[in-house]
């Protein structure tokens, strides 16, 4: 091979490095931002297709119902914590802030945050649904499922 076509593959094979290396360093960054939805049941279970459950330290956006009388506010600072459940399980949310208008137990919400030991979500954002017949479409669907599953169990009695 002469030197002319020897640099000439050098060089491409410089460019397409980097080019490979920055999409990887892309990938990964995106593969970290990425908030994936779960219910109560599925941070306790894992996903009922995959099993895939979220590690401690994942960002995650968890939905559900507020449970009644699980509301705790510290009158010191800002931060409240209340239980988050679907048909099945439970979870503790934390949050540090002004909650929306909207919160209330017995209410839908959606929470944005880090899991944390014991399964306690510290939230980011916490958004409540806007009226009395809107739930998220992922809660809903994931409510569906459970209800769908418990309903053939009972049948199969």
């Amino acid at each position: 091979m002469n030197p002319r076509r020897k640099k000439r593959l050098t060089i491409i094979s410089i460019i397409f490095s980097g080019f490979a290396a920055v999409v990887a360093l892309v990938l990964f960054a995106l593969s970290n931002g990425v908030d994936l939805f779960y219910t109560p049941s599925e941070i306790i279970n894992g996903k009922k297709n995959s099993g895939l459950k979220p590690v401690i330290g994942q960002r995650l956006r968890i939905g559900g119902m507020v449970k009644e009388g699980s509301l705790v506010k510290n009158n010191e600072n800002l931060e409240v914590s209340f239980v988050v459940l679907d048909n099945t399980h439970n979870v503790t949310v934390t949050y540090t802030g002004l909650l929306p208008d909207l919160f209330r137990e017995g209410q839908g919400i959606v929470a944005n945050g880090v899991l944390g030991e014991n399964n306690v979500i510290t939230a980011t954002e916490v958004l409540a649904k806007h009226d009395e017949n809107y739930i998220a479409p992922e809660i809903a669907e994931a409510m569906k499922q459970q209800h769908d599953a418990a309903k053939a169990k009972k049948d199969a009695y």
